[in-house]
């Protein structure tokens, strides 16, 4: 018998239940010789922000899990690291907004005010807390319009947890890690080797077998993206690695955190060509992509066409199913927003907290290319059928 909707909900908890009690370490050996289904490079990359997180807690094992159930071509991350350098999967600098740290009594005293991109911040900062204290914290949703269900029931993981999340998959699923805050981040954090945030990063990828330029055979094996909004940390890792990076790129009026440029400045078609020698895309927020007012688009810019011109691709964040989040010309649609930015804008890739939309697109409106003989069969029988019902 199909269990019904209702039940669904018990079910993934009492699956996730399983899944998380099992230990991540060591890698499992079979993920080296398994023969897996490949990536799809066809298309636009469905990336899932976070993971799954407009249904299950940001950056946890579930959210990760879900985002790859639901067909996710990459999963992605913001790393962060402990007071004792463990690197783990976190995206604010503070634990505030997405775990319980303030009903913990034992850590009352932790909170501190730092500078962080350029502002005073105050709250319990990761950098102030051991591994071993972060797992003792219970995760939960960002935002209060969002399922509330699982608040409390997963922890921080770990930079090695969550490449094993992939690894362990059925099927070829890429990972996105964000080198999350590195000026902050070696700022506080201090390795016994001397080493930096980022040498560690690359380190960790390196130990899972994470190399290769785009589009190789160890690319294809294992996807990767590296990403960074800090240019400078871009340039140190492609001395590391071989891997893909991504610039991200962020709002009109933020500067970067380590050259202290402005938008326009990284925007310019002199920047985006010395940008080219160390990354092969760019992740800009969508609205500087396509510019709002009164939460309608206005005409798209320029920035797609000229980062294709430098052989760069565009992966835009963040694309939300929410009301809220989506302007006014969809027309509460998220299928009219995915496909106006791949059939319009036509960017490479989308940041989404909604992965299983994003897929569902994909396979109904966007279908691999070799069934398109099919598909305009279908579009011409159709065609004909309403031709004749018009008479």
């Amino acid at each position: 018998m199909r269990p019904s909707i209702c039940h669904i909900p018990f079910l993934l908890l009492l699956l996730l239940h399983v899944v998380i009690a099992r230990p991540f370490f060591p890698l499992p050996s079979k993920t080296s010789n398994e023969v897996k289904k490949p990536i799809q490079t066809f298309r636009p990359y469905n990336i899932a922000h976070r993971g799954s997180n407009g249904e299950i807690p940001e950056e946890t094992t579930a959210a990760y899990l879900r985002a790859i159930e639901e067909g996710a071509d990459f999963i992605e991350t913001d790393i962060l690291a402990s007071k004792d350098g463990a690197l783990i999967c976190f995206h604010d600098v503070t634990l505030d907004d997405t775990t319980d740290v303030s009903s913990h009594k034992e850590f009352a005293n932790r909170r501190r005010t730092y500078e962080v991109e350029w502002s005073n911040v105050t709250g319990w900062f990761v950098v102030d807390f051991t591994l071993d204290e972060l797992k003792t914290l219970k995760v939960k949703q960002r935002y209060s319009f969002r399922d509330q269900q699982y608040n409390g029931k997963f922890s921080i993981i770990t930079f090695e947890e969550f490449i094993s999340i992939a690894l362990d998959a059925s099927r070829t699923v890429g990972i996105y890690p964000e080198i999350k805050d590195p000026i902050f981040i070696n700022k506080h954090v201090k390795w016994a080797d001397g080493k930096k945030f980022e040498d560690k990063f690359v380190d960790t990828l390196l130990k899972y077998g994470y190399k290769g330029q785009y589009m190789s055979e160890y690319w294809l094996k294992q996807p990767l993206f590296i990403q960074s909004f800090a240019p400078t940390s871009l340039v140190h890792v492609s001395k590391l690695t071989d891997s893909p990076k991504i610039f991200l790129i962020d709002d009109f009026i933020v500067r970067t955190q380590d050259t202290n440029q402005s938008y326009w400045e990284i925007t310019s078609d002199d920047y985006l060509a010395y940008i080219s020698n160390y990354v092969v895309g760019l992740g800009p927020w969508k609205d500087t992509v396509v510019p709002t007012a009164n939460n309608y688009l206005m005409a798209p810019t320029d920035l797609v066409a000229r980062a294709h011109a430098h052989n760069l691709q565009v992966h835009p964040y963040t694309y939300r199913n929410e009301n809220q989040f989506l302007h006014f010309n969809f027309h509460q649609d998220p299928y009219a927003e995915y496909d106006f930015w791949i059939n319009t804008v036509g960017v490479d890739g989308l940041f989404t907290d909604f992965a299983g939309s994003v897929h569902q697109y994909q396979e109904l409106i966007s279908p691999h290319p070799k069934n398109a003989t099919a598909n305009s069969l279908l579009v011409k029988i159709a065609q004909m059928i309403a031709a004749y019902e018009g008479h």
